[in-house]
């Protein structure tokens, strides 16, 4: 990055009413968060996307949504939650075509548990891999049909390699590497993880998207930027090294507090 980034936020669509004039000064990229609810994708999933559709006329920053991903994970053994996992990426996907969103954040499989274990059983990583292209292949060919990127996200990743392998072993365009901070933070305050910035540098040019939140290493706190005890100037030097543009995505718990975490980083000379 040859100059300050240009941040961007997570939010609901009746978060983006409040902030819409802080969310079009400037070209800052969207995480759309109310899709990731099996209830919506389920039931009148389509009014809300019409809703945003006319919502976000004349936004200029890049659009996505934060995917499906509670009670389930990407390497379920079960071939039939696996289907249950396809079906609701898909309507995801249905969501990004409809509103124009070219980018939805996933979960890791990674766990703990695996970081110490994975190893100790013949053929387990790769075997972890192979269900989830079993889970994502027909997804990442979707993807790809409509322009959209999957931007698979730490959760409790204690490895900041592994994710990153697994991304560059679809060999697509359309998946690529997320980074939250928070998480990056509480693996490395809580199991012995890298810092966050080791997390930059792991993922190289193959990051797509990171959510910046404040944490204090014990918990996913999502704190507001600057309440917490990340290096953020490390965070944001490992960033300025890379050509991938990632989107750079405030999610914190507050959304009210959106506009102080952008001050934050403004008065830090990190980001506008």
């Amino acid at each position: 990055m040859s100059e300050l980034p240009i941040v961007g936020a997570a939010m609901t669509l009746d978060y983006y009413e409040i902030h819409r004039d802080l969310m079009r000064e400037l070209p800052r990229d969207l995480e759309i968060q109310d899709f990731f609810s099996a209830d919506l994708l389920e039931g009148d999933w389509q009014s809300a996307a019409e809703r945003a559709k006319q919502l976000l006329d004349g936004h200029e920053g890049r659009i996505g949504i934060h995917g499906p991903f509670w009670g389930f994970t990407i390497a379920s053994q079960d071939p039939d939650i696996r289907a249950v996992v396809q079906k609701r990426f898909m309507q995801g996907l249905d969501v990004c075509e409809t509103i124009g969103a070219n980018q939805m954040v996933i979960h890791s499989p990674y766990t703990t548990w695996d970081y110490n274990n994975l190893d100790n059983y013949a053929e387990a990583r790769a075997q972890l891999v192979e269900r989830c292209h079993e889970t994502l292949r027909d997804v990442v060919k979707r993807a790809e049909d409509i322009g959209c990127v999957l931007v698979i996200e730490n959760i409790e990743d204690k490895d900041p390699h592994a994710r990153v392998e697994l991304c560059r072993s679809f060999d697509s365009d359309s998946v690529r590497v997320s980074i939250d901070t928070g998480h990056a933070f509480y693996a490395h305050g809580s199991t012995g993880a890298p810092p966050v910035d080791y997390y930059v540098h792991a993922a190289g040019n193959l990051l797509n998207h990171i959510h910046l939140q404040d944490a204090d290493g014990y918990a996913d706190r999502h704190w507001s930027l600057g309440e917490g005890t990340i290096c953020w100037k490390s965070v944001f030097a490992a960033l300025g090294l890379l050509d991938s543009n990632p989107r750079l995505i405030i999610e914190i718990r507050d959304k009210s507090n959106i506009p102080d975490s952008i001050a934050w980083l403004q008065a830090q000379g990190l980001a506008r």
